[in-house]
């Protein structure tokens, strides 16, 4: 028996932004986004369709977000905008990360309350929080069709995971125009972290018939679109597709989470400061060779992504792959000699994620 359940109303295709107005429905809403967004006229393009719904513009969202920035901000957010009803993200996993954070409210509006329910696993009361409308400029993460988010503390070298029963977008615009002017190397970096997803929501224990169809589609159209939009990033059908990859990587690890890859990425990121995208994708030819032969059907589901007939033809292809586009998938390309990458294994299986993975590690 098996259940697949994403309540996320999602809305793609080039110029679906303007759907904005109608999915606010009358509703204020305060817009977090990136540094840059103003400079590439994106947020100009909400103002336009806006106006006076707009009630403030949040743009000093960081890459990964830390309870050292998020902190004052999201206490100021809670008391400037306490009556806006809405938050409309526009970025980024970290800028629609940050958004859910934002969008939670503590009995204080204190992100004191929020951290401390981070680091002991507690429930916030299911009253006051603001709605989310989620708006990626970046194919890969995810973010806008999953309750979680990823609250880093760099200071404690420890990262939360954030997921409550309304951290849930609202809904969600996919619309390749915003990601054009997406430079190669987030274009990489997103990429390869919807192929991470896709292959980790086959290789875990949590999958499921619909989650693991949604991610053979993702995974191979990936495969196919990532190299030749590499070539041409100005290309909104290849935007296009790579958005519905991301997307379908998205819908299918929001039913399983992640596992052994992005396990292992996280001290990567947090301890040797390679960039997510990449942190969790370079060891997948190796988590790939771990996995097969753990079941028949996962298996299958990974084979065919390949086209291989053999787990060892699977893994070369996908090895191939990633380093046909400059990704070394060595661990101590990153750092990460024989005897430091056995240990960091060891202590990625154990972790929430690794325990999600198909085999277990002895």
């Amino acid at each position: 028996m098996w259940t697949y359940h994403n309540p996320v109303a999602i809305h793609a295709g080039p110029g679906r932004l303007d759907r904005l107005p109608e999915l606010l429905a009358g509703r204020d809403c305060l817009l977090v986004t990136f540094p840059e967004a103003e400079s590439l006229g994106l947020v100009q393009q909400l103002r336009q369709r806006l106006g006076s719904r707009l009630r403030g513009v949040v743009d000093g969202i960081a890459p990964n977000p830390d309870v050292q920035w998020l902190a004052p901000l999201y206490d100021r957010v809670h008391r400037e905008y306490a009556e806006v009803p809405c938050i409309v993200a526009l970025g980024g996993g970290s800028a629609i990360d940050s958004a859910k954070a934002l969008m939670c409210a503590t009995p204080t509006r204190r992100f004191s309350e929020l951290l401390q329910a981070l680091e002991q696993g507690l429930a916030l009361p299911a009253a006051g929080h603001k709605a989310l409308i989620a708006i990626p400029t970046t194919a890969g993460t995810g973010s806008e069709v999953t309750p979680w988010a990823t609250i880093w503390d760099q200071a404690a070298g420890r990262k939360h995971s954030l997921h409550q029963h309304w951290t849930w977008p609202e809904a969600a615009i996919i619309d390749a125009q915003l990601m054009q002017s997406l430079p190669a190397g987030a274009t990489l970096a997103s990429g390869l972290d919807a192929l991470s997803h896709a292959l980790e929501s086959i290789w875990n224990r949590h999958r499921n018939p619909v989650s693991t169809a949604l991610a053979v589609n993702a995974a191979r159209r990936t495969l196919a679109t990532l190299p030749a939009l590499m070539q041409d990033l100005g290309s909104l059908p290849l935007r296009s597709r790579m958005a519905e990859a991301a997307l379908m990587a998205g819908l299918a690890f929001s039913n399983t989470r992640t596992a052994l890859a992005h396990s292992l990425s996280y001290d990567i990121t947090l301890r040797h400061g390679v960039a997510h995208g990449i942190a969790c994708s370079f060891s997948l030819p190796l988590v790939l060779e771990m996995a097969l032969g753990a079941d028949d059907e996962a298996d299958a589901a990974l084979l065919s992504i390949f086209d291989a007939a053999t787990g060892e033809l699977a893994v070369q292809r996908l090895r191939n792959f990633l380093e046909g586009l400059g990704v070394a998938t060595d661990p101590a390309h990153y750092g990460l000699p024989g005897d430091e990458w056995q240990q960091l294994l060891q202590s990625a299986a154990s972790g929430p994620r690794g325990r999600n993975f198909i085999r277990t590690l002895e």
